[in-house]
């Protein structure tokens, strides 16, 4: 084994996760106050302001959708500078408001900004891990992702209390200009596509935009999206109802500590074991830990259940990931990571509109039971579309031809080869 080859920690791969942590951060961070600060300083209803917090996730679908290409087309680096430069922009307009529909374009443009950044930053992730070690790389990566998916909503529910919206903005203009200084020292080498590849993306095609060949990983990546944004959405909201505020902001503590020491080893498993190993679990953790939220009577029981949460979402976020890129060539990641967050924006995105409109009838625990049941499914839905055939012939031939270690280290040896010739 080449150990130098076979380094994961280098310079770009921490300075690429960092950057990443520091994007979906403010994401997460805006998302959760959001909808307070459309009803407070615009007077919005609770349908205004849940569109204000949606919108944001249709400027990312857009941007996704772009970025999957743009990104094989002009380069990760190109992208991710211009998509921090959008978010960047854009978030310094959350300082005039002067009523919702200005609010609505800022979100929409915020989250195109993001999500041409977030996806580039996926796009360079898949570039810098060497093949023997991909499990574990996105595993750690996507520490980063799940993270912020639980620090941002924290930092939110604590910093809106106790300062105000325009110094959490400020905080997120400081963060982002920190991304952009972390961008320039990331060095690695960008794989260029071959003319006659970008000769065949002439055109309109689907494939251009969505990668067919993760469909069944992304279509569970929508439902789990979907569970996951009654936590997000809900929480505050939820934890004020049953009087345990206190526990409903600790819940994401927890969330983020479980992430934090299980996502390493759970990297080394995928790599060992394979993916099913990971993910069936998954899927019953979360059910359970949506269930244990929606009869919760007691700060413990919300406790526990960040911790199922985290063993759920958390580990299903990074994995989905990983699966995805372990099913398609070195030029195709772009696009397949994009595919992947496309749906898992989705699912974040309409829940909690969706949610919102049973939530009369049935309340935040019947929302919560609702959740889990769906978290069941997505334990079925992943057999039929993708377990059950892990590990047959039929799926090793299509790994074959597609993009397994070997195949990617044929590529790159390839690529070095003609970069030197360029050269």
């Amino acid at each position: 084994m080449n150990s130098s080859k076979d380094r994961l920690w280098t310079a770009a791969f921490i300075l690429d996760t960092v950057v990443n942590l520091l994007i979906y951060l403010i994401y997460y961070l805006l998302m959760v106050i959001i909808t307070v600060v459309a009803k407070d300083n615009l007077q919005a209803s609770l349908a205004e302001a849940g569109l204000a917090s949606g919108i944001f996730i249709l400027g990312t679908l857009v941007a996704r959708l772009l970025a999957g290409r743009f990104v094989e087309e002009y380069g990760c680096k190109k992208m991710l500078y211009a998509g921090l430069g959008i978010y960047l922009i854009t978030t310094v307009f959350y300082f005039y408001m002067p009523n919702l529909w200005v609010l609505y374009v800022v979100r929409l443009l915020n989250g195109i900004g993001y999500g041409v950044a977030s996806t580039a930053t996926s796009t360079i992730v898949a570039a810098i891990v060497p093949a023997s070690r991909r499990g574990e790389g996105i595993n750690y990566y996507g520490l980063s992702t799940s993270l912020a998916a639980a620090v941002g909503p924290f930092l939110g529910m604590l910093l809106i209390n106790l300062t105000g919206f325009y110094f959490i903005i400020s905080l997120c203009v400081f963060l982002i200009v920190l991304c952009l200084l972390g961008t320039m020292g990331i060095q690695f080498n960008e794989r260029a596509l071959h003319n006659d590849a970008a000769e065949e993306r002439h055109g309109m095609r689907i494939s251009d935009y969505l990668e067919p060949l993760v469909a069944p990983i992304a279509i569970v990546g929508l439902f789990m999206g979907f569970c996951y944004s009654s936590v997000l959405s809900f929480m505050a909201a939820y934890a004020r109802e049953i009087n345990l505020v206190e526990a409903g902001t600790f819940f994401f503590v927890v969330y983020a500590v479980v992430i934090t020491v299980t996502r390493p080893l759970l990297g080394i498993v995928f790599d060992r074991k394979g993916e099913n190993f990971v993910l069936y679990p998954c899927y019953i953790a979360l059910a359970i830990g949506l269930w244990l939220i929606s009869t919760a009577q007691s700060s413990a029981a919300l406790l526990w259940a960040g911790v199922f949460v985290g063993l759920g979402y958390g580990t299903f976020m990074s994995n989905g990931q990983a699966v995805c890129v372990k099913l398609v060539p070195l030029n195709r990641v772009g696009v397949a990571t994009s595919t992947y967050f496309i749906t898992l924006d989705l699912g974040l995105g309409v829940g909690p509109y969706m949610l919102g409109f049973v939530r009369p009838s049935l309340g935040f625990s019947g929302v919560y039971d609702v959740t889990a049941v769906v978290a069941l499914g997505c334990f079925v839905l992943y057999y039929l579309l993708y377990g059950r055939h892990v590990g047959k012939p039929s799926q090793d031939m299509v790994q074959g031809e597609t993009g397994n270690a070997v195949d990617h280290d044929a590529a790159d040896v390839a690529l070095c080869g003609k970069e030197q010739a360029q050269h």
